[in-house]
């Protein structure tokens, strides 16, 4: 059974002239222990499915289902519930999103686990800065007392430490200095490697293919690939997939032909 499963999701809204259709029959699902990139620019809709799957935006139509439980109905207590469960957590580009500003970084990442009721919280946390390469020294520190990179570690290692079967990274590296990116870039690999499901919302191209199993094109709110990072890569099917891949120098691709016009 797939972890994620979403099925012909639409979402609109209302206005004055008439419905805007930011999601179009989105059907998507991720394997337990597999990778799956989205990759979309400003304005494809690619946020907008983070914020739906996690309950953030009513989907209009369409079905979500995280562990064979269909979370579109799902009221914010029971979606606690399901974090609490040890299921899924997210990570947002702004760490500041995830982190309380008046908690500090021991307090941040102890809260999950209180309310999962762990035990052993102090050895739980330790071992979860080593995994993200975080010094002891930081426990004490507010978010805003630490650099970019720092606080975004601490928001993976956050939504690591009550062990999910699915982490939702959305555009987690783009707000990130190329060096800070590169280690957190590192440390997602290593996650999947360690067989946690990772579905990595990105407009980066480049950062996606190196850690993905497959890659789903997100364009005007619709999926117009969904196949395997190496088949995407090296034999894209739709136009505006070609330009995404024009767009990153280092990626190789097989097919260098003159790519046709993207479909307005």
């Amino acid at each position: 059974m797939s972890l994620l499963e979403i099925t012909d999701l639409d979402v609109h809204y209302r206005r004055r002239t008439g419905r805007l259709h930011v999601l179009r029959s989105v059907s998507l699902s991720l394997s337990p222990g597999e990778t799956v990139g989205v990759i979309g620019e400003t304005g494809s809709g690619k946020s907008t499915l983070a914020r739906t799957i996690l309950g953030l935006v009513k989907a209009s139509a369409g079905r979500i289902a995280i562990d064979g439980t269909d979370v579109a109905s799902l009221k914010p207590r029971q979606w606690r519930e399901l974090r609490r469960r040890g299921v899924v957590q997210y990570v947002f580009q702004d760490p500041l999103r995830s982190l309380d500003p008046d908690l500090t970084v021991l307090d941040s990442l102890a809260e999950p686990l209180r309310i999962q009721g762990a035990a052993g919280i102090r050895d739980k946390i330790l071992k979860i800065l080593a995994r993200v390469r975080l010094d002891e020294a930081l426990l004490d520190r507010l978010p805003g007392e630490l650099s970019g990179g720092q606080r975004q570690r601490v928001a993976v290692a956050r939504a690591l430490i009550t062990e999910p079967r699915l982490v939702l990274l959305d555009e987690p590296v783009s707000a990130l200095d190329s060096a800070n990116r590169v280690q957190v870039l590192e440390l997602l690999k290593e996650l999947r490697d360690a067989g946690t499901a990772l579905l990595f919302i990105s407009h980066d191209l480049g950062s996606v293919a190196g850690i993905a199993d497959r890659i789903a094109v997100l364009y005007e709110g619709e999926i117009v690939e969904d196949r395997p990072s190496a088949d995407v890569i090296n034999a894209p099917v739709h136009p505006y997939t070609r330009k995404l891949i024009r767009s990153v120098p280092t990626l190789r691709r097989a097919d260098r032909r003159t790519p046709e016009g993207i479909p307005a």
